[in-house]
Order: structure tokens, then sequence, then C-alpha cells
């Protein structure tokens, strides 16, 4: 468990400083996911100099640096279309997520995109754990928004793979129980290599010499991709971007394509399993895509 001096805690509060202010700077225009990931590489590794493992570990434990990749998205979805005041929270804005109701829960959505042509409707739930609570949005409007979580794994990849899977498979689960044609998508980054956490304590960049186990994770995350039919396959998503990157090298570089994934031998020359519906360039636009299908066009702009 990390545990930091109150200097320290200041000293990580500067660093990470960095975020807000390429935000800021950024405006109107956003940021690009590869600006994004420059952004967490540089922040990270000044931490782990300044304040070694410790720090590294509560620097993540803040969210701060993940909440780089929900202003990518959401630059994203503006550069295919979406107005932008209808994006929850707003470009540059981490307050405002909205808590949606599903069947088991309610729980905030990392972004969410609200439509041109539903308003709200106050609902008293009826079903399962949730029955005799308010639902300020009603079932109507719920189904009609587009809701992306995203998450990250930095750190011991091979051992919670089936943890945090189960969890994203519920998470799609819960809404889709409740709103079957609900657009989802999920962003999940995992590193090529992890920052070597022993080397982090002496307050040195370094990584680990064994890769993630890559062709796992793209395994997994295919199998809850691409929901296509309303009536069957809740625990899937209607698109879900596994943001494979190498933070090891001097810019870190982003995996969009099998192609690629072989050309560094991340995965078997002869492997069949692909990467190339989930990356991030076609995110956005194939979720946009879904929606228009099952709700028309036109309902983000």
């Amino acid at each position: 468990m990390a545990i930091l001096t109150n200097a320290d805690k200041a000293r990580l509060a500067v660093i990470k400083s960095h975020f807000n202010d390429t935000i800021t700077l950024a405006g109107v225009a956003g940021i690009g996911i590869q600006e994004a990931v420059n952004s967490i590489k540089k922040v990270l590794e000044e931490t782990i100099i300044a304040l070694g493992e410790d720090g590294k570990s509560a620097l993540i434990k803040s969210q701060q640096p993940i909440k780089m990749i929900h202003e990518a998205v959401k630059t994203s979805f503006i550069l295919n279309g979406v107005r932008p005041d209808l994006i929850k929270p707003e470009l540059g804005q981490s307050a405002g997520e909205l808590k949606l109701a599903g069947f088991l829960k309610k729980k905030n959505q990392d972004i969410c995109i609200l439509p041109n042509n539903e308003v709200p409707n106050l609902e008293i739930l009826t079903d399962g754990l949730l029955s005799g609570e308010r639902d300020v949005f009603g079932h109507s409007l719920t189904e009609k928004i587009l809701s992306v979580n995203v998450r990250s794994q930095l750190s011991s990849l091979g051992n919670n793979i089936d943890t945090l899977y189960e969890r994203t498979f519920a998470e799609a689960m819960n809404l889709h129980m409740r709103c079957k044609q609900m657009v989802l998508g999920e962003v999940y980054m995992i590193p090529v290599y992890e920052y070597n956490k022993h080397q982090a304590q002496i307050n040195n960049v370094a990584w680990t010499t064994n890769q993630s186990p890559i062709l796992t994770y793209i395994k997994a995350f295919s199998a809850i991709n691409d929901r296509l039919s309303i009536l069957s396959d809740d625990y899937k998503y209607e698109r879900v971007c596994l943001l494979v990157v190498d933070f090891s090298k001097p810019i870190p570089k982003i995996y969009n394509t099998d192609a690629e994934l072989k050309a560094d031998n991340l995965i078997p020359q002869n492997s069949t399993v692909s990467i190339n519906n989930l990356n991030f360039p076609t995110f956005t636009a194939e979720l946009l895509r879904a929606y228009s299908t099952r709700f028309g066009i036109d309902r983000f702009n």
C-alpha cells in the first residue's frame, strides 16, 4: 500500500498537474490518443524518479492517468460528428458522470452521450435489488444513452485477468439486462511491458523483461466484442477497444493491427487471433454506426 508523506503528496500533485495543463492547453480541440499516452508516460516516469514505487502506486490509484484516455475518447467522438455538449462529462471535465441504473445496480459511467431527442422521465424501479429506488433518467432515455467505460491494468497483468475480465463482463450484463438496445463501449489499456516495481523502489525507470499476455487479452476481449443482437449476448459490448501500448519506447507505441504486433513478435506469426476489430482508430466510429442502426441517424448533432 502506497504511503506518502504530506510533502510527497504535495510533490505528486505538482507532477500530476501536467495532466490538467495538457487538457487546458488543448481546449476545445481536445487531445488525441497518442498525446494521451505520451502524457501518461511522462507523468508516470517523473513520479517514479521523484517518489519511487509508492508514488507510482499512488498516482495510478488517483485515476488521473486514465482520465487522459477519457479525454481522447471524447475528442474522437467529437471528431466523428458528436455535438460536444451532449457528452457527459463534457470535454476537459471529469466531474458530471451520469449514474445509470441497470438490472443489478446503479453505476457512474465514465463517458455518456445523450441523444438530442429524449428527455429524462422519473421512474420508480420495480425489479431486483433496485426495486423501489428512483431512476431520474427513466428506461427510455437510459436505453438511448451511448455509454463508454475506460479501464487500465498497468501491473500484475497475468495475475488479475480473471477478476478484471469478470468485472468487465458484469458491467455489460448489468445494463443490457435492463436496456436491451443500449449501445455500450469499453476501452481497456494494457502495457506491453510493465514498469519494474523493484527498480521503481530505488527511483529507477525500468521495465520487466517478460511481455504481458497480449494474446490472452486479445482472445478474452474478442469474445465480448461486437454485440449485434438485442435479443441475446447481454454480456457483450457493441464495441471494445483493447489499447496495447509499449511505454518502454521513447515515444509510446500503440498497436492497432495484427501486422504491427507480429512485426514486434508480440503475438505468434501464425496467430489467427486478431486485434484489428479492437483498435482505437475505428472505436468511436463503430459505436456511432451501431447506434445509428438501432436508433436512427442524427441523434448526436
